[in-house]
């Protein structure tokens, strides 16, 4: 009997399900979808009922996907049952219903199967392999209309953008939307007229203690407005304005006397939240540790998909993390309440589990995102897994348990104080009761605005009602309103989720696209739309507002819902969506006839004649140019603004300007330039095309290019000094004059000269940075040796010198370079002197 196979998406997956399936399964990885829409054409056939035409994807330096079909194959031929085991969602479907076409041999009787399971454990392994299924022909559909709609917009927008702005632009179905949220965010802070407010404290003594804090509430029966003033001021409320009006309130305000007006006392019940659901998820790990939401998703993804864990082996520690689900199995809410029984007491276990309801749409085919088993707790895991994944498992876990536990109990009491035509109000909050505030508390995305509860604990005297108080000090304080907060990623998914945009497997992908687009920069940890978004936005917008909208946008996923329900056509939604969308497009196409392409404006001013320059698009993306072209042609690189892991810029701390100091260009005095060419960005001297100076620009961890150093050796061309310079393989010496004077210093060895013609022969570096060793006339010559060239005589057939080479069998050997003799000679390491050990320093 022969082994089934088991496909699944990633080597990590593979490892751990091996291990419970046994021997008689053979489980492979696909590496992710092995089909999709083909990459330089559009793929879809619009007028045959929008059908896609779908291909293997092309190998990639990163990927050899085509040797990954091959295997998979070669291996579903000799076996018994295929089973698709890719994730429990659309994209996991798709690449089960590609790999069933591919790699399935043509009129094979070989069983085909779907399995499916939520968590990477061994019990939910055997219950979905007792239980295989076929492919869910719905929620491919449901992923192929998806696919399709994000083809025909970006094939046929984009275009539009490369006419009227330039590059290689890309215009997204989901991606404009969620740009056009941050521009018009930053719009609504640009148009922010702040509002100044003044609050009034009297701090006051009991009977009893402590001395306490009351705010002033009312005046003459009005409410005094503090905090958010996003309408005018209704009736029955007043506004304190100015220090003058502040004053004038104070001064009445001592003169009153202080009397208790109503005392209320009642308890306050704070419930858990459920357990996390993505993008829940994502926000409270940006909150917490600063994790972007792709760096959230890839730890995710390890929890899932196995972790080592020593003698157990790969370890799933979570449920699947692409959910909007908060439903959980019956058999983990056992576990979980059993767990907080036994380890924090009955008083933290309700008498019934907690019940939640998932949002309208949810796919409650899944579960919430939860540990696997909650016995396995953060402390027992601290010193097997790493920091980041340790952090992510805790915060899973915790908010899990705590979602079972009873609510949190506060004693909350009001004091109302009447003092004339005012009155004060003192609120105080007591915790009895932690509850789940034991184990998890959620963070919060901004602080609180003034008047706001922010939950904290403040503890009031006894007073009864009647009775008078002390006034010790009354004060005022000056406020302004804040102008809406700029988007984190945190909450920029929370926008999108609330307002029905993308779903769990899209955010990740959504906030990665517009930044790696530049259509939105990330400073201090909050999104800024570039002026390239912007421009992006609005010539979108102004073409395609019906369709580039969070309501229609948010209306498409439901469609796709339906679809994958199977309550709807996939290609009816294709066909109501292009008929709207080809008449936009018609449109835009005809208005962008007669425009020149835009230039963006920009503060920046050029350097050569002082006028103001814009950002333009060329070859290799944006850089700035004169706006006084063709009369100046200065060019220079876009400064790049990008924020590091935690949200500092890189042009320095908290977005301040770069301290660096621009290079001077060693050949010629002048200011050097940043640019852009084919391999990526680099100093130019701004003297082009006098000066052609360069010099290259470190990426990543690489040390940064030294500029050349004046030696006091002269060229012996033109007399100019020598200067030691680093080269794409190494440090070398040139003259200073270079490109006038191509002089290059080589790395001789003294005494050999080429056989051939007579030339020295030089020290050299291969591309792949191998030592070689070859006749200073090449190309002319082409005569090479890959060991050591040594200056000794071949005593057998008087050859003028000796190759020298060193092995682990044989140790060092000198042998004749005459391929038609066979002197060979071991060498003593003793004997070899540093100087024929050396070529080290090589030429280029």
């Amino acid at each position: 009997m022969g082994k089934s196979l088991v496909i699944v998406e990633s080597p990590a997956k593979a490892k751990t399900i091996n291990k419970y399936l046994g021997a008689d399964f053979n489980v492979m990885a696909s590496i992710g979808h092995i089909k999709d829409l083909p990459m330089r054409d559009l793929g879809v056939d619009v007028d045959n009922n929008f059908e896609p035409h779908y291909e293997v994807i092309p190998d990639t330096k990163k990927r050899n996907n085509k040797k990954v079909v091959a295997d998979l194959k070669r291996a579903a031929k000799t076996s018994d049952a295929i089973y698709l085991a890719a994730d429990p969602d659309r994209e996991g479907e798709a690449i089960c219903q590609h790999l069933a076409e591919e790699i399935v041999p043509k009129n094979s009787k070989i069983p085909v199967f779907r399995v499916m399971f939520n968590e990477i454990t061994k019990a939910a392994i055997n219950d979905a392999f007792k239980v295989p299924h076929q492919v869910n022909a719905d929620l491919v559909n449901a992923q192929q209309t998806r696919r399709i709609l994000d083809r025909l917009v970006g094939y046929k927008v984009s275009p539009i953008l490369w006419k009227t702005i330039g590059g290689k632009l890309s215009a997204g179905r989901v991606q404009t939307v969620a740009v056009r949220l941050v521009v018009e965010r930053e719009r609504e802070i640009e148009a922010f007229v702040q509002t100044e407010y003044w609050s009034i404290v009297a701090n006051l003594t009991a009977a009893l203690p402590p001395k306490f804090d009351a705010k002033l509430y009312k005046i003459d029966d009005k409410t005094v407005k503090v905090g958010k003033f996003d309408e005018d001021v209704k009736p029955g409320e007043t506004h304190i304005k100015t220090v003058d009006q502040a004053n004038a309130i104070v001064t009445e305000a001592e003169k009153q006397a202080y009397v208790v007006h109503s005392v209320t006392t009642k308890e306050r019940k704070r419930n858990a939240t459920p357990p996390f659901i993505t993008s829940k998820l994502q926000q409270d790990a940006a909150r917490k540790f600063g994790f972007s939401v792709k760096k959230t998703m890839s730890v995710a993804q390890r929890l899932y998909e196995g972790v080592e864990l020593g003698s157990e082996g790969a370890v799933g520690l979570i449920t699947y993390m692409r959910t909007d689900s908060i439903r959980v199995s019956d058999a983990a809410l056992n576990d979980v309440r059993e767990f907080i029984g036994s380890s924090y007491g009955n008083g933290y276990l309700p008498a019934k589990p907690n019940n939640y309801r998932s949002k309208k749409g949810a796919q409650d085919a899944h579960e919430a995102i939860r540990p696997t088993d909650v016995r396995r707790t953060p402390e027992s895991l601290a010193s097997k897994i790493d920091a980041d994944s340790l952090k992510l498992y805790r915060l899973i876990w915790q908010r899990f348990v705590a979602s079972q536990m009873a609510p949190a109990v506060f004693d909350q009491t009001t004091i109302d104080i009447t003092a004339g035509r005012f009155a004060f109000r003192a609120t105080g909050s007591v915790q009895k009761f932690d509850g789940f505030l034991k184990v998890y508390q959620e963070g919060r995305d901004d602080k609180p605005a003034e008047g706001e509860d922010d939950d904290e604990e403040l503890n009031l005297p006894l007073v009864k009602e009647g009775e008078s108080l002390k006034l010790n000090t009354i004060t005022s304080d000056q406020h302004f309103t804040d102008p809406p907060p700029r988007y984190s990623e945190a909450t920029l998914v929370k926008a999108l989720e609330e307002k029905g945009i993308g779903r769990p497997s899209t955010y990740a992908a959504i906030m990665t696209t517009i930044q790696d687009r530049e259509y939105v920069e990330k400073i201090e940890g909050r999104f800024h739309p570039t002026p390239l978004g912007t421009t992006v936005n609005d010539l979108l917008i102004e073409s395609f507002d019906d369709i580039f909208n969070s309501a229609y946008t948010a209306g498409m996923e439901l469609k796709l819902d339906d679809i994958e329900d199977g309550k709807l056509d996939w290609r009816d939604a294709l066909k109501e969506f292009y008929d709207k969308f080809a008449k936009d497009l018609e449109v835009a196409t005809a208005s962008i006839k007669d425009k020149k392409k835009m230039a963006i404006p920009t503060d920046e001013i050029c350097e050569k004649c002082g006028t103001a320059m814009v950002i333009k698009f060329g070859r290799f993306g944006q850089f700035l140019a004169c706006g006084n072209y063709p009369e100046c042609k200065n060019t220079r690189e876009v400064a790049s603004k990008k924020a590091d892991s935690n949200g500092q810029t890189a042009e320095g701390e908290g977005g301040e300007a770069s301290t660096e100091e621009v290079p001077i260009c060693e050949l010629c005095g002048r200011e050097m330039a940043l640019k852009k060419g084919r391999f990526g960005s680099f100093y130019g001297c701004t003297g082009y095309p006098e000066c052609k100076n360069i010099r290259k620009i470190a990426k990543g961890d690489q040390k940064p290019t030294a500029p050349p150093v004046q030696l006091d050796e002269l060229c012996p061309k033109d007399g100019a000094h020598l200067v030691r310079r680093q080269g794409r393989f190494g440090e070398f010496v040139s003259c200073s004059n270079y490109p006038k004077c191509d002089y290059v210093k080589r790395d001789v060895i003294e005494g050999v000269v080429c056989s051939k013609d007579g030339g020295e022969i030089a020290v050299k570096k291969s591309r792949r940075g191998k030592v070689f060793y070859g006749c200073v006339n090449y190309p002319k010559c082409d005569v090479v040796f890959w060991d050591k060239p040594v200056k000794e005589t071949c005593p057998k057939c008087s050859s003028p010198f000796l190759l020298e080479k060193t092995t682990k069998k044989d140790g060092t050997v000198r042998y004749c370079q005459n391929e038609d003799c066979d002197y060979k000679i071991a060498v003593d390491n003793t004997d070899v002197t540093s100087d024929e050990k050396a070529g080290e320093n090589v030429a280029v």
